[in-house]
């Protein structure tokens, strides 16, 4: 009974570990590998970075983005954090409006 015990407590708490911090580790990657695959020219995206931009172009692990008039920036996909959302689109306009007056 005392060996039992004694091989449960670990097993445990590797199911607790992968429960906790590998299983969402795991749907995070999942749900940015599908984001990347889903941008497309003419998408609003935030890199890692914190750069705003349309999306020109797209290649197989590279895409061209335009961040200002005639200004382009070619970055590997993976730097892509988010597709920018209406509401993140609005805020980024008001910005480059106060920035130009």
């Amino acid at each position: 009974m005392d060996a039992l015990l004694q091989l449960a407590f670990p097993i445990l708490m590797i199911g607790i570990i992968y429960f906790l911090m590998i299983r969402p580790q795991r749907k995070r990657q999942r749900e940015h590998q599908e984001l990347i695959y889903s941008v497309k020219r003419g998408d609003k995206i935030v890199t890692a970075g914190g750069i705003h931009g349309l999306v020109k172009k797209v290649d197989k692990e590279t895409v061209l983005i335009e961040v200002e008039d005639g200004t382009t920036l070619k970055m590997q996909k993976n730097s892509i954090a988010e597709k920018a959302t209406s509401e993140r689109t609005e805020e980024w306009a008001d910005k480059e409006e106060k920035v130009q007056e």
